[in-house]
């Protein structure tokens, strides 16, 4: 009978591991698919404003990441998506500009005017940015955007729009080192999988070092 009893119970016990990987590997795969899917979306609905999400920036020069994002930004501009462009983002110890600040430059030198461009020079992560976004949007009455960043990126920053209470969709760049080769897709949507999981069981961020931004 003990025999018995302890050969069940290790029974049950492979079948209940099985079972957890089997759900963890779906829940896993199943989030890859989507930010996979979502990455593939350029909705231009029309909205009150265009948010491009920071990235690094070397004494007020964008970086090639970020200048991606601040050219498609401009081209959903000109081409009537939205009336004003808000960029976001702080600035790491150390520096002279913030990453709002140098986005905001860089769109003037592209030709959109200043009275249409909003820097939001906070935020040291996606979710401080898309708070920081959520926070001025709402004192000037406004909640639809367009969210701009690199296509892996989109899903887990419309997730964090949203959850502000923000109209979000996504039309993301389709330029720049961070969607030029396989190994660097690769390499984005496995992060992105990751972070997005903990933001969805944590709310909180999990924005780890990514060299594609640098």
């Amino acid at each position: 009978m003990r025999g018995g009893a302890a050969a069940a119970i290790a029974r049950w016990t492979r079948r209940l591991l099985v079972g957890t990987l089997l759900v963890a590997v779906a829940v896993v795969g199943g989030t890859a698919v989507r930010v996979w899917q979502v990455a593939r979306i350029d909705d231009r609905t029309p909205a009150e404003a265009i948010v491009v999400l920071g990235a690094a920036q070397y004494s007020g020069v964008p970086s090639s990441v970020f200048e991606a994002r601040l050219e498609h930004a401009n081209k959903l501009y000109v081409a009537g998506v939205a009336p004003r462009i808000i960029t976001v983002g702080g600035k790491q110890e150390g520096d002279l500009y913030t990453e709002a600040a140098s986005g905001k430059a860089y769109l003037e030198s592209l030709g959109v005017p200043p009275d249409s461009i909003i820097a939001v020079e906070e935020g040291s992560d996606t979710l401080l940015s898309i708070e920081a976004v959520s926070e001025e949007m709402s004192s000037l009455g406004i909640d639809s955007v367009v969210l701009v960043s690199d296509p892996w990126h989109s899903l887990r920053t419309r997730t964090m729009a949203r959850d502000a209470g923000l109209k979000a969709w996504t039309s993301p760049t389709r330029q720049g080192p961070a969607v030029f080769t396989r190994e660097s897709q690769i390499r984005s949507i496995t992060r992105e999988t990751g972070a997005l999981l903990w933001y969805q069981f944590t709310h909180f961020s999990a924005d780890f070092p990514y060299t594609a931004q640098q």
